[in-house]
């Protein structure tokens, strides 16, 4: 992976709305799929304009993705999907304080007060992954 000593490319707004869109394009696939377990073969999916934003947030990753660019990519991956996590957790929790959390967990085994379920810690590492990919690709 290049580490960049370039200035980025695109305006920080720019990349805000990238991870965005991308991040509200994965959930979109990911309940899609996970339609498929109540056998919805329209695999309908949701989200909530409020995930535009949050996935946006990956913007403040950069740093990251650039420190974390020499080391093994199982190491990133779990790196990425940390910070995820606290970025699920913090944001699911304001959001929860004035009750427009577009997610609960409750019901699922693995979950920290509804807000993060650890089972999903794969999908976070790919994501984490792909968010990694499309920073290199845009600066």
């Amino acid at each position: 992976m290049p580490v960049s000593t370039h200035a980025h490319n695109k305006p920080m707004i720019m990349r805000f709305v990238i991870y965005g869109a991308l991040g509200c394009l994965m959930e979109v696939l990911w309940t899609g799929l996970c339609s498929l377990k109540s056998k919805n073969f329209k695999l309908s999916s949701t989200t909530s304009l409020w995930m535009f934003f949050i996935y946006g947030m990956v913007a403040f990753l950069e740093p990251v993705f650039r420190l974390m660019a020499p080391m093994p990519v199982l190491l990133r991956g779990l790196t990425y999907a940390a910070c995820i996590f606290a970025g699920e957790f913090i944001t699911g929790s304001l959001l929860k304080r004035i009750q427009v959390c577009p997610w609960d967990y409750s019901g699922a085994k693995y979950h920290v007060k509804g807000l993060v379920r650890w089972d999903y810690l794969p999908a976070w590492i790919a994501a984490g992954l792909v968010f990694e990919w499309v920073y290199w690709w845009i600066v």
